[in-house]
């Protein structure tokens, strides 16, 4: 009886003692390492957002299996890995998925609309919510989206400085797959990539220079085989998603659920002011690394009167894409419409009114 009456006693001082945490194991990856920002933010953010708010109970733990830098699959087949469950957590490339994801091409096939990531995060997670066909072309992929990312502002770097968008004519730039569509209209030619391949493409003289980010750019040191940034910017861009596999999900416990949501939109906000905050940062960080080298990273500052003859170049990219995607039988001219109010609703002023 005295062991018993111990026992009891033991057991109202610490009631989580009469309960084993259950360990839940997770794959994590990406096709890019985790010195791409939005990439180590799956790291620093999702998951140790996810296994904090975990911890406040203590009843679950998730052992991270990580496999990030295309240890698994490569920047083609993102959407894929995911959906298939080769991984159960990924970040999805949607750059590189317009037939797939063509609701999700809508900020790239928009260019200059915006220059806020924070903003286009917002306006895209509340479409994902609102809009039952842009949910739906993630879902029927066997997706469960999390968390969202967009890029900061895109700039060309080049081997040869720019004196304005005309000097891009009959130039070969490396663009991330739907990006290329920005080079219409200006003479340049574009080459198919990503981060993991702009480096070698402009060193071997694949490319001339590359269509790009900053904080994309800074940790693949594109500034030493490209070292002229060309300051256009372009405007933020709507790039992909963190999601899961929706058969794991589906395995998951609504506590755990609940955590990596509260987590996913953590991640979101997280990473779109971080776009802001860095991407200034990234730029004088690429020319202070880069004072040295022959000739030195430099950037170009392109007046607004370039960007705005950029804009003006450019064929009716939104309103091509919004035909295709009606054709497709999603609503491609819709999305636009809505898309763009939100924008201005949101108190952004596009360069172009590509739904006009």
């Amino acid at each position: 009886m005295k062991t018993l009456l111990g026992t009891l006693t033991v057991a109202a001082a610490f009631p989580a003692a009469l309960f084993a945490q259950e360990t839940i194991s997770l794959t994590v990856a990406s096709s890019h390492p985790t010195v791409v920002p939005w990439v180590g933010m799956i790291q620093t953010h999702f998951m140790a957002r996810t296994d904090e708010i975990l911890a406040e109970s203590g009843n679950y733990e998730i052992d991270w299996n990580e496999a990030f830098g295309g240890t698994l699959y490569k920047a083609n087949a993102t959407l894929s890995s995911v959906e298939q469950g080769i991984t159960d957590v990924g970040w999805v490339f949607s750059f590189l998925e317009p037939a797939q994801l063509p609701l999700s091409q809508v900020s790239t096939n928009t260019p200059f609309a915006t220059a806020n990531p924070p903003v286009l995060l917002e306006v895209m997670e509340e479409l994902l919510e609102t809009n039952e066909a842009f949910r739906a072309e993630w879902e029927d992929h066997n997706l469960k989206v999390l968390g969202l990312t967009a890029t900061d502002l895109y700039d060309i770097y080049t081997k040869e400085p720019l004196a304005g968008i005309a000097d891009i004519n009959g130039m070969k730039l490396s663009a991330p797959g739907v990006l290329g569509s920005w080079l219409r209209g200006t003479g340049a030619n574009a080459v198919d990539g990503s981060l993991t391949t702009f480096y070698t493409d402009v060193q071997t003289g694949v490319s001339d220079g590359a269509l790009t980010l900053a904080l994309g750019a800074m940790p693949i040191k594109l500034y030493e085989v490209a070292p002229y940034i060309n300051r256009f910017s372009a405007g933020a861009a709507f790039s992909g998603a963190v999601a899961i596999n929706n058969d794991t999900w589906e395995t998951l416990p609504e506590e755990v659920q609940n955590a990596m949501i509260a987590a996913g939109k953590y991640y979101t906000v997280s990473h779109g002011q971080d776009m802001v905050d860095r991407h200034e940062l990234m730029l004088n960080l690429m020319v202070e690394n880069g004072a040295d080298q022959n000739p030195p990273v430099t950037i170009v500052q392109m007046p607004a009167s370039e960007r705005q003859a950029w804009v003006d170049l450019l064929p009716d990219l939104a309103g091509e894409w919004a035909a295709s995607v009606d054709a497709q039988g999603s609503p491609g001219s819709e999305f636009l419409a809505e898309y763009m109010d939100a924008l201005r609703a949101a108190g952004e002023t596009p360069a172009r009114d590509w739904d006009k």
